[in-house]
Formats: structure tokens, sequence, C-alpha cells
């Protein structure tokens, strides 16, 4: 019988090429070397780990944690709960950051966190994973609660394993897609099969925007604007209904010299200062939005915002892909675009047992923000 084992890494420059190689290359680039290791050098405040299964000392899996301090305060900003237990939590935890340990990517939403060759019984795979995980953090001192994120429902008769180790799951807010019909060759096939509401709001968002300069940004231009970038990012991600963590963008530098083309940044101006910017990644026939920045303050008159909603939806179009993940956050705006909601779960536990049954009915109990759904196709 085949052995499987775990062996961990704390830096990607410790993990034997061999490795990589070992892992299915069509695997999503955010298991890809360059762009985990963009993370880590750019991001010196998180503690990052990569946990692999071998078979035979061949790699056959991945998982990747970070592990960061993050106020209990940002955690239950927008938790429904009794007003007298929220203060209350607040109090007790306000001198002491949690400390987490994020198995996935803290700055993208999606299954990006634990990766399987396709020919092993994922399974089995995944149970050596939930072992390993168990195993380090037992031997990870300053630690207190787990959060391994975040599941598409298919993906629950395997991950649902977590119970065994007590975990609570969650559901957190969904990814919103659009997917594009292959007909639509250009953003005026888009626009004509929205209902008439719909395409007004498309159309008065161009308008109010036609101030604005465009301009897609290559690794030079990231590194002349690094700084008004950071700004206008902070900005938007402090509005943001939970954030764990604040991304360097450097890593933008370190992607766009990786990644070229298939990472694009595009940087919006009015009256040669940058107000606004957008990032996404191309791969495997998608679009993936990454983070966005705007000067809030000019957003109302120049429709920053949905502006940049429109251009997602253009490259979209003009790259051919199948769909457009648009994230998390602002879920009904996004609907009115044609997105639509791509469950995703989640599974916590403390790492004391005591404090984890105190825990877990807390978990149980999150909701996530109720929002409207629109339909904006006319078939819809």
């Amino acid at each position: 019988m085949r052995t499987l084992k775990t062996i961990e890494y704390n830096t990607i420059e410790s993990i034997p090429i061999s490795f990589w190689q070992d892992l299915d290359d069509d695997r999503p680039l955010y298991f890809e070397y360059d762009f985990l290791n963009a993370f880590e050098q750019s991001n010196k405040n998180i503690r990052c780990n990569y946990l692999f299964i071998t078979k035979d000392n061949r790699a056959v899996a991945l998982a990747i944690s970070q592990t960061i301090a993050i106020s209990f305060k940002t955690i239950t900003k927008n938790v429904r709960m009794a007003k007298w237990l929220k203060k209350s939590l607040d109090y007790i935890f306000k001198s002491r950051p949690l400390v987490v340990m994020f198995y996935g990517n803290v700055f993208l939403s999606g299954e990006y966190g634990i990766f399987i060759n396709k020919q092993e019984d994922s399974k089995d795979i995944f149970s050596i994973i939930a072992k390993g995980i168990k195993t380090q953090i037992k031997n990870t001192k300053k630690l207190h609660t787990i959060f391994v994120k975040d599941f598409l429902e298919e993906s629950l008769p395997v991950t649902n394993h977590l119970y065994d180790y007590d975990y609570a799951s969650l559901q957190v807010e969904p990814n919103m897609v659009i997917t594009l019909d292959s007909s639509w060759v250009t953003f005026n096939d888009y626009k004509n099969q929205l209902r008439s509401k719909y395409r007004v709001k498309i159309n008065k968002a161009d308008s109010k925007s036609k101030a604005l300069t465009e301009r897609y940004f290559a690794d030079d231009d990231i590194e002349e604007y690094k700084a008004e970038l950071q700004d206008l990012y902070e900005n938007t991600i402090s509005n943001a209904d939970f954030n764990a963590q604040i991304l360097n963008l450097n890593t933008y530098i370190e992607l766009k010299k990786s990644y070229k083309e298939k990472f694009i940044i595009k940087g919006y101006f009015l009256n040669n200062k940058l107000v606004g910017f957008m990032s996404a990644m191309l791969y495997d026939n998608a679009l993936v939005a990454h983070f966005i920045g705007l000067d809030y303050s000019k957003n109302k008159t120049y429709a920053i915002y949905p502006r940049i909603l429109n251009d997602y939806i253009r490259l979209g179009i003009e790259h051919q892909v199948n769909c457009i993940n648009l994230g998390r956050t602002a879920l009904e705006i996004k609907s009115t675009v044609g997105a639509k909601p791509q469950s995703l779960i989640c599974y916590a536990k403390h790492k004391r047992s005591l404090l984890n049954k105190m825990l877990k009915p807390f978990i149980k109990n999150i909701k996530i923000k109720p929002y409207k759904q629109h339909q904006p196709f006319k078939n819809s």
C-alpha cells in the first residue's frame, strides 16, 4: 500500500522544485509558485505555510495557510447579534487581537487554499490534509482560531469531513458571477439583452464617467503609481463589511512581471489624477476580479464604481471568456449587471476545546446580510 505523508514548509523558497512539477500542470494559477511567491514576498506580516501531501515521495496535493493577527471588532463588524453580546465580546477581546490561521488566500474568495491532483481520491487526500492541519495547530503556539475557506457546494461531500475534527460551518458572502453568452461579441450585444431600466443604468454610468480617461498599467506604471493605488485600495476596503488584512500592492508589481497580459490593471484618471483602478486575472476561460480602488468623493459625480463594473464586462466579452467572477461584497449592485450568487461555505474552530464549544453556536448563527437579487436580463 502506498503511504501518504504530510510535509510542511514555512517559506516557498524551501519547497523542492520537484514538488511543483508533481502537481497537475492544469492546476489553477493560484497554486503556482510565481503567484504564491508574489504574496509571500510582498506581505511580510503574514506567516505563510505550505502543507504538501506526498505519495511515494511525490507531491499529490497542496494546502496553503496564512496566519495573521486580527481584531475581534473587525470580525464582528457586520455580524448580527444582540447589542449587549457584541459589546461584551468587543470589550473582552479589545486588547487581545486574535491570531487566525486561514487555510486559503486571505485576499481572495474561492477555492484557492487546497489543491488535489485529479487522479487522486479526494476524500482520502482531504482526510490526510485534515490530520495535517490538526498537527500544525497543535504545534503552533500563538494561535486562537482556524478558518478553512471557501468551498463551493459541490465540494461539501469532501470538505464536511472537517466536522469530524470539531469544526463548525458557516455560509459567507457569495461570489457574484456573470455567465457570458457566447453570442455576445460586443458590449452592445450584452446591453441588448438587458431590460430597459437596467440598460438605462449601464448607459448612465458610461455617460457620467466620460470625463475619465483610462489607461492599462504595465509593471512600471504600477511602480510609479503604487502610493496612489495603495491609498485608493485602502480607501475602498475601509468601506467593506469585512476585511481581514491589507494587501501590500507591491504584490501587483510582482504579479504583473510574472503574468504579463493575464494580469490586468486599469487606471482611471480625472484631470491627470488617478481616481480609481480595477484589477483582474485571466485564467481557465474566466475573468476573475481582484481588488479595486476609488476616490469616493468623486464617485457620485463620475460614477467610477459603476464604470468599473461595466468595464469588467467589456473585458470579459473582449477576451471571450465564459464567465466573470466579480467577487464578494456589493452584492446587490453586482446583481443589477447580471451577476448571480455562487454560494461559499467556510469552516471554523477555536484551538482550545472548551472555547471551541462556546464558539460553535456563535459560528452557526452567523448570517450573511440580506440583499435584493435583481434579474436584469429579458429572459430572466
